[in-house]
C-alpha cells in the first residue's frame, strides 16, 4: 500500500490548510492509499480524524519557537529537537509521497528538514498557499509594495507582521538559508492554487523548480444557494477568517459611509474590540462562525459579497459566496481576481471605494434571479473540490 504523509502546523478544520489536509487524506485513503499528517501537537492537541496523525513538538518547544520569532527573526529554524524526532517518525513512515503544505507555524526547524529530504531522494511536494518559502521573513509582501524578495531580502519592511520579530532583522540571512535549503531537492514540484503565485514564483529563487496550478476547490453542495433568503432585504456582505487590516477593514468603514439608508453591510470574521470600535453604527459585525449553515445563508440572503483584500493568494471566501448564488465586487488584487468574471461579480482597482460601490449599485439593480443562476452554474463547473483533489491524485501517482 502506498503512503503519502502531509506536513502542516494545524489540522483542524476551522483553517483553510487543516480542511484541505483533510480532504486530500481521505481522497488518498479512497484510492487505496495509506494517509498520515505530521502537524503542532502543541497547538491542536490529537483531534479525531480519518488520518493517522504525527503530532510534532511539547509546548516547551513552541514556546521556544515563538521567542526566536520574536527576539532574533528566527522563525523555521528553532524546534531542533521536535524535527528530529520527526525525521525518525518519517523513516518509520516510509512514505511514497510528502506532501508540505506548510513548515512554518512554530513547529519545525526547516534546514535539518530539509537536509533530510535532500538526502532521501523521496518525491516531495509543497503546495504554495502563501509568500514565506521564497521571502526572507514575511508570508505576503503585496500590501507593503515590497519586491525585494526578486534579488535579496533585507531591511525588512514587514519585520512586525507574522511571524513578527521585534528585535533583529535577520531578513538578509533567512532568505540566504531558504535559497540553499528549499532548492536542494532532487524530486521537488511545487503546486500554486492561483495563476498569480505561479506568476510570482517564476521571479524567484525558485523559478526552475517544476511548478504546475492546482485551484483550491470547495463542497458545492454544501455552499449552494438557500432560496428561502432571496427575498431578505438588501445587505452587503464581507467574510474574513481574522481581520487584518491587509484584508481591507478600514475600505469597508468607508464603504459603509456611502450606504442608502435602504442598505447595510454585514461583517463577518474575527475582530479586535478596536476594529469593532472603529467601524459606524450601520455596520453589523458576526463573530467567525464554526456554524457552515450560517454561513451559506448570510452569502444567499446577501445582494452581493465586498472582499477588499489588499493581498490574497486565492480566497476561498469568493467561491464560498458565487456557489451560494452571490456575486463578488473584488479589489485586483493577487488571485482573487481569478474566480470573479463578469458573468460572477466585478473587479475595482485597489482602494476604489467608490468604484466598489458603484459595482454593488449595478449588481442591486439588475436581475438577483440572472445573477444567481450564473453564479451557480459557474462554481459547478469550476469550483467543486473533487476537480482539486483529483489533480493531486494524479500527481501523487505519476510522481510515486
Amino acid at each position: 500500500m502506498k503512503k503519502l504523509l502531509q506536513i502542516n502546523p494545524t489540522v483542524r478544520e476551522s483553517t483553510s490548510t487543516g480542511k484541505i489536509m483533510r480532504e486530500i487524506g481521505e481522497m488518498a485513503i479512497s484510492a487505496g492509499w495509506e494517509s498520515y499528517i505530521a502537524y503542532s501537537g502543541a497547538r491542536d492537541g490529537i483531534p479525531p480524524h480519518s488520518s493517522k496523525l504525527v503530532p510534532v513538538g511539547s509546548r516547551l518547544d513552541l514556546l521556544g519557537h515563538f521567542l526566536a520569532t520574536r527576539l532574533f527573526d528566527a522563525h523555521g529554524l528553532a524546534s531542533r529537537r521536535a524535527t528530529r524526532k520527526l525525521i525518525e517518525r518519517i523513516r518509520e513512515i516510509d512514505p511514497d509521497i510528502i506532501h508540505i503544505h506548510n513548515v512554518h507555524g512554530y513547529f519545525l526547524n526547516y534546514p535539518e528538514l530539509f537536509a533530510y529530504l535532500a538526502a532521501s531522494g523521496k518525491p516531495v511536494i509543497w503546495t504554495v498557499h502563501d509568500c514565506w518559502l521564497y521571502t526572507g521573513h514575511c508570508y505576503h509582501y503585496a500590501s507593503a509594495g515590497c519586491d525585494r524578495w526578486q534579488t535579496e531580502c533585507h531591511d525588512c519592511p514587514c519585520k512586525t507582521r507574522f511571524p513578527a520579530s521585534y528585535g533583529l532583522d535577520r531578513s538578509r540571512r533567512n532568505f540566504r538559508l531558504k535559497k540553499q535549503c528549499f532548492t536542494s531537492l532532487p524530486n521537488f514540484t511545487l503546486v500554486v492554487v492561483s495563476d498569480w503565485m505561479k506568476s510570482e514564483l517564476a521571479k524567484s529563487f525558485l523559478a526552475d523548480v517544476p511548478c504546475l496550478t492546482i485551484h483550491n476547490g470547495i463542497d458545492t453542495q454544501v455552499f449552494a444557494p438557500e432560496e428561502s433568503l432571496a427575498d431578505g432585504g438588501v445587505y452587503y456582505l464581507a467574510v474574513a477568517s481574522i481581520w487584518l487590516k491587509e484584508k481591507g477593514l478600514e475600505d469597508l468603514a468607508e464603504l459603509a459611509g456611502q450606504l442608502s439608508p435602504d442598505e447595510r453591510l454585514v461583517v463577518v470574521g474575527k475582530m479586535s474590540e478596536s476594529q469593532k470600535r472603529s467601524l459606524p453604527e450601520k455596520v453589523e459585525t458576526i463573530e467567525r462562525t464554526a456554524d457552515v449553515r450560517t454561513l451559506v445563508r448570510l452569502y444567499s440572503g446577501a445582494t452581493a459579497l465586498v472582499n477588499p483584500t489588499w493581498q490574497d493568494n486565492y480566497p476561498t471566501v469568493n467561491l464560498e459566496s458565487i456557489s451560494c448564488g452571490t456575486p463578488v465586487v473584488t479589489y485586483r488584487t493577487g488571485g482573487s481576481v481569478e474566480s470573479v468574471t463578469p458573468e460572477t461579480g466585478y473587479i475595482v482597482e485597489k482602494g476604489d471605494v467608490k468604484g466598489m460601490y458603484g459595482c454593488l449599485q449595478q449588481i442591486r439593480q439588475q436581475d438577483r434571479e440572472a445573477w444567481r443562476r450564473s453564479c451557480r452554474d459557474h462554481a459547478l463547473r469550476h469550483f467543486d473540490k473533487s476537480t482539486a483533489l483529483d489533480a493531486y491524485l494524479q500527481l501523487y501517482e505519476s510522481l510515486s
